[in-house]
């Protein structure tokens, strides 16, 4: 009789394939990860002209705050409906159809929504085209983490998922460097066209190399994910419970990214150098801690203590920066030595409350499924790009009512609120490499 217990033989063409799918995968990946810095570079990347937008267009910062906001509703209304149309369409479709779109739109920004010597757009035109590109550009992150989900499997996840997220702060970090001196020197038509290009170019990759990943590979049923709940993520309570975690905790991390160069100009009368040099590397040292956080908890399988820790350090770190804001303030000879600490702690906490991001998401994606990731990872993002939108309307009013104290206080908060909605740990050994 026949040992049914040893492995049957494979045949050579089929070895063949299956290794080339194996190298596919990490093309894959690469493709994920452009997608995702390209459209970071716009929406992490554009509030880093804050300052300046603020001057081109003649805006007060409750107006700013009004237009940066509208990206990220723009991106928190379509993200659920693109999650469902890829789980529906496949990634390949739904990327493809994004990108495209989201560079058109900010082509015709360029063309039509950019101050020029005689011509100043109005707040409406700015917050309905940067509405346009949110909505257009929500198709990337939930088409491209489902891909990476069914190209990885259970205990490499975690690493390619954080590898994929490292591209919105390495995109951020980039527009940080880039658009500001862009919209300095050669105005926003330079920065939306720009950030058109870099999308285009990425829509082209993904039409070369994106495609379906092969049937066993979805199949195959990680031995550690969680049942699925019957009818699907939206009525699952801990997947609502991890997406809500990653909207508010989001908040303290936003608020860095779309109000610190006003922060550094207004308060600690930092130029437009160090205000760059600081924001990319609160975005340089997320994307490392990022990839860090996926290899160490695909290790341990510890992804909900790791989200868990991030929030309590989180609070920590910007009840710090309170503290030295008020510190500041209200002892101005002590506001030169203060600022250098001031900075340091702010990249801190902007790197804390970014680096859990490609854990989450994984968790996420795994109590859902893979083949219904593109679901809970849209339901993930409209929770943090909802926060997105909300931030930058609150931090104008927190700013008139209490100073820039009760803006880092916000982050405080969100912190402390977003701890017991990440799920406690489940006790696991960890995996021997």
């Amino acid at each position: 009789m026949t040992d049914l217990s040893l492995p049957l033989p494979v045949a050579p063409a089929q070895a063949g394939a299956m290794a080339r799918d194996r190298k596919h995968r990490w093309k894959v990946l690469g493709i994920g990860v452009a997608a995702n810095a390209s459209f970071s570079a716009a929406f992490s990347g554009i509030p880093t002209t804050a300052v300046l937008m603020r001057t081109d267009y003649h805006l007060g910062n409750a107006q700013l705050g009004l237009a940066i906001g509208m990206l990220g509703l723009g991106i928190a209304l379509s993200e659920l409906p693109w999650g469902l149309l890829t789980d529906r369409w496949g990634d390949r479709r739904v990327l493809l159809t994004g990108l495209g779109a989201t560079a058109a739109a900010l082509a015709l920004m360029a063309l039509f929504a950019a101050p020029t010597a005689t011509h100043v757009p109005s707040l409406l035109v700015l917050a309905l085209g940067l509405m346009v590109v949110g909505l257009l550009g929500g198709s990337v992150n939930g088409s491209s983490g489902r891909a990476v989900m069914g190209w990885f499997q259970e205990g490499e996840r975690g690493l390619a998922m954080s590898i994929r997220q490292t591209a919105v702060p390495t995109g951020g970090g980039i527009g940080a460097l880039l658009l500001p001196a862009l919209a300095a020197w050669h105005g926003f038509t330079a920065v939306y066209g720009v950030l058109a290009l870099l999308c285009a170019v990425t829509a082209l990759f993904a039409w070369r190399w994106l495609h379906e990943p092969p049937v066993a590979e979805v199949s195959a049923a990680p031995a550690s994910a969680a049942t699925p709940v019957a009818g699907g993520p939206l009525r699952d309570a801990h997947v609502w419970r991890v997406a809500l975690g990653i909207g508010v905790l989001c908040a303290p991390q936003i608020a860095v990214l779309t109000f610190a160069s006003v922060f550094l100009h207004d308060f600690s009368h930092v130029g437009l150098v160090a205000i760059s040099a600081t924001l990319a590397a609160v975005q340089v040292g997320a994307a490392i801690m990022r990839v860090w956080s996926g290899r160490w908890t695909d290790r341990n399988r510890n992804r909900r203590a790791y989200m868990r820790t991030c929030s309590v350090l989180s609070a920590i770190l910007f009840a710090v920066l309170t503290g030295l804001v008020m510190i500041a303030a209200n002892a101005p000879g002590w506001h030169a030595v203060i600022t250098p600490i001031i900075i340091a702690i702010l990249i801190s906490g902007g790197i804390c409350a970014s680096a859990w991001h490609g854990v989450a998401f994984t968790e996420l994606a795994t109590l859902a499924g893979a083949s219904r990731a593109g679901t809970a990872l849209g339901l993930g993002n409209t929770c943090a790009f909802i926060t997105l939108f909300l931030t930058p309307l609150a931090i104008p009013v927190l700013l008139a009512h209490g100073g820039w104290p009760a803006v880092w206080l916000l982050g405080v908060v969100c912190a402390l609120i977003a701890w017991p909605l990440f799920p406690k740990a489940v006790p696991a050994n960890p995996i021997q490499m």
